[in-house]
């Protein structure tokens, strides 16, 4: 004897059998929604692998806790010039806290005045850059000074400094602010930044000696 078919099952929500249509989208819909919750799962999986791989590199990465001295070793670039400069290279103690981001001989291609260079930074992070021009002219003075005319004369430890300051708006004035400029033999010596009186001084109370001795 064959099995009697067996009765379409009640849904509930429905109060009677589901129709072939009805249960087709029923079983479309838990796919859709079992492959959607499966992407989000894939995705927050994903992240997790991802930090936790960040996480190991960080871990695993050697670090120095000291501070990173990029100071440039101005002294030992102007011992290596030295001996190719008829003209003796100013090279300043700095005072503690002053480092320098940079030191260069320029060979002054565009203006023909060469010039020995440091970028020095203060202990209050301001810039002042030295330039020592060898034979320099008015027209490498004027592009240094922006040809602002001197409003001052200062003297520092037996040197006497021209005094400049820059009369354009704080806001286009770059790195010049105020320069002190003074010549002895053939070199003429600028300090131009935006420090502190002060840490003018300080500096070309530095170079004072070095600059005595060339006259």
């Amino acid at each position: 004897m064959s099995k009697r078919p067996r009765a379409p099952r009640v849904v509930a929500e429905l109060g009677r059998p589901e129709t072939p249509q009805e249960t087709a989208d029923r079983k479309a819909e838990n796919s859709r929604t079992y492959r959607a919750r499966k992407t989000v799962n894939n995705l927050v999986l994903s992240l997790l692998v991802t930090v936790a791989a960040v996480l190991m590199i960080v871990l695993l990465v050697p670090r120095n806790d000291q501070p990173i001295d990029r100071s440039v070793d101005f002294a030992a670039i102007a011992a290596q010039l030295q001996p190719t400069v008829e003209e003796p290279l100013v090279v300043p103690v700095l005072p503690d806290g002053w480092t320098t981001n940079s030191a260069e001989w320029r060979s002054g291609s565009t203006d023909a005045v060469p010039s020995w260079y440091i970028g020095l930074v203060t202990a209050e992070n301001q810039y002042i850059g030295f330039n020592q021009a060898i034979n320099a002219n008015p027209t490498w003075l004027a592009q240094q000074v922006k040809s602002e005319a001197p409003t001052d004369t200062v003297t520092i430890d037996g040197v006497t400094w021209d005094v400049y300051r820059n009369s354009a708006p704080p806001a286009d004035r770059g790195n010049f602010n105020e320069a002190l400029i003074t010549t002895a033999g053939a070199s003429t010596y600028a300090l131009i930044g935006t420090a502190s009186n002060d840490d003018f001084e300080t500096i070309a109370r530095q170079m004072a000696p070095a600059i005595a001795a060339n006259k």
